[in-house]
């Protein structure tokens, strides 16, 4: 027996009723920037305690790379060049949040200063450059290992990361 050809409207009710059972995940974009002595920054925020790399959120339909720049722009005032993809980083639920994925992107080095001025008081209390071997002692622990993960990125490639580990890293 033949099957009916789908019509485009019973298509996109079939979609719409996916769209409400398929799990939503989060996606946060965040960026690495470094100043001229290897230092990253890292952003003092007001509505948690640990520190973090500058980004944010991903909006319904918005590309990860966008949402890193617009954050960046609106939270520190700052307008940079998203380079390439570090890493793609699958979080697993945490303190009461769902899992996650975070896009980590390559924001090159900034050579300027930062007007705290230009911060969006709301949210960020203040940035900090930090030289990565003690992030430790400011980001959440997922934050830190990513950072170690990352540490000998090379532009040019993208590393998979789950829990902030490379594929058969259990340490």
């Amino acid at each position: 027996m033949a099957r009916r050809e789908e019509t485009e409207q019973e298509r996109l009710k079939r979609i719409a009723i996916l769209n409400t059972r398929l799990p939503k995940k989060r996606n946060i974009a965040q960026g690495m920037l470094r100043n001229p002595a290897g230092e990253v920054l890292l952003c003092e925020l007001t509505y948690k305690r640990e520190w973090d790399l500058p980004g944010g959120v991903v909006d319904p339909g918005e590309p990860p790379a966008t949402t890193v720049a617009r954050e960046i722009d609106e939270e520190l005032g700052l307008e940079v060049a998203v380079g390439g993809l570090v890493a793609v980083n699958w979080l697993p639920p945490w303190r009461g949040w769902d899992d996650a994925h975070l896009f980590l992107f390559d924001l090159g080095v900034f050579d300027g200063t930062l007007d705290p001025q230009r911060f969006l008081r709301r949210e960020i209390a203040d940035a900090h450059w930090v030289d990565p071997a003690t992030v430790v002692e400011h980001v959440a622990p997922y934050t830190a290992r990513m950072l170690h993960a990352v540490a000998g990125w090379e532009p040019g490639e993208t590393l998979y990361l789950e829990d902030s580990r490379a594929a058969g890293d259990e340490g």
